[in-house]
């Protein structure tokens, strides 16, 4: 027998898709005062719908289009108007581009509808880099089994070879075989990452960053380099491996000072962002962590594989603490993404708030 799902009245299913829709809807009257604004243009806004409402649009969001233009089409022609690519500026100093949608509602009432152009493009990249990490890592597994079995053998057979050598000179020789042997499988061990599972606690973000700031600089030592904060007090604690996030975090500013040459200034900024998609995950809340610098930049070539082993644009570099960096937040449920260009590179750190089931 086929269970059937309780009936719904139309006008709450109405209620629910406004209210969880990713779009920002928000209707306004024939003057432009807001009349009604969704969760999503809450969020994109930064203002609630009960402090905007009866507002003139203009005064909460600053839209680089002629909307009076647009809303004088729509009424003329009764028809939907969208205009591609326009950039609006918040009253919070937030920007954004988004493809804006002019619909009519009836009694002079118009339905705005904005969708934001980059937010597509970022979860497609964010995919990218999950698939592209699980990819590196099977890859590397693989590998390390291929190459640990055969080096064990090869430090083994120098050492039972330096025991029965007559001449304590040759012994030189196997100590290079026996030292080369370990050095590669140390450096096997950091490309795989952590090897332990993640020892999970309450954890303040604030204070991982305030010791990797004070580890980096203590290394710099030169005192031209400065690191500021920027520290959004509303973040809460959440549930991660202290040990682990700070490796992350160190990691990454270290990159950061290396790329200034330990002379310049480095940026921690620190915010809440609401109902953030991850991968194919949608998370409530998520802590959006900046690490900026005004270093020469990333080149083109390496900005999609700076998160791959062994890459890197430095000639000393081993191309691993990226890498393990993405590794760790990414056990995390975060992922980490990279902006770059001449004199500004942003590595930015999303990780959820909640608790992971």
């Amino acid at each position: 027998m086929k269970h059937q799902s309780p009936s719904i009245p139309q006008e709450q299913l109405r209620d629910l898709v406004l209210e969880h829709t990713a779009v920002a809807q928000l209707v306004i009257d024939p003057s432009q005062r807001l009349q009604y604004l969704n969760p999503a243009a809450e969020i994109l806004f930064g203002i609630s719908a009960n402090k905007a409402q009866g507002h003139k649009m203009v005064a909460v969001v600053d839209i680089s289009c002629d909307i009076d233009k647009g809303i004088e089409r729509v009424e003329e022609s009764d028809f939907p108007y969208t205009e591609r690519e326009v950039e609006l500026h918040f009253i919070n100093g937030e920007q954004a581009i988004v493809d804006c949608s002019l619909i009519p509602l009836g009694e002079q009432r118009i339905l705005v509808e904005l969708q934001q152009v980059g937010q597509h493009l970022r979860i497609q990249n964010e995919e990218r880099l999950l698939h592209q990490n699980r990819a590196s890592a099977d890859l590397l597994r693989g590998l390390a089994h291929e190459i640990k079995n055969p080096l064990g053998g090869l430090r083994g057979a120098a050492q039972l070879l330096e025991s029965e050598l007559p001449d304590p000179a040759l012994k030189e020789y196997t100590e290079v075989i026996i030292g080369e042997a370990d050095r590669l499988q140390s450096l096997l061990d950091q490309m795989l990452g952590p090897n332990r599972p993640p020892q999970m606690a309450e954890t303040n973000l604030h204070e991982l960053l305030e010791r990797v700031r004070t580890l980096v600089l203590a290394e710099a030592s030169s005192g031209k380099l400065t690191i500021q904060r920027d520290y959004d007090p509303s973040i809460p604690s959440f549930p991660a491996d202290r040990d682990l996030m700070i490796q992350a975090l160190l990691n990454i500013v270290k990159n950061a000072a290396q790329s200034l040459n330990n002379c310049g200034e480095i940026q921690l900024r620190t915010r809440v962002k609401r109902q953030v998609t991850i991968g194919n995950q949608r998370h409530r809340l998520v802590c959006s962590l900046e690490i900026e610098d005004s270093g020469p930049g990333i080149s083109e070539e390496l900005r999609n594989t700076i998160f791959l082993p062994m890459v890197t644009g430095r000639s000393e570099g081993t191309g691993l603490g990226l890498s393990i960096a993405q590794s760790i937040v990414q056990r995390q449920g975060g992922v980490i993404e990279c902006e770059s260009k001449p004199g500004q590179t942003i590595f930015t750190l999303l990780i959820p708030l909640e608790s992971r089931a």
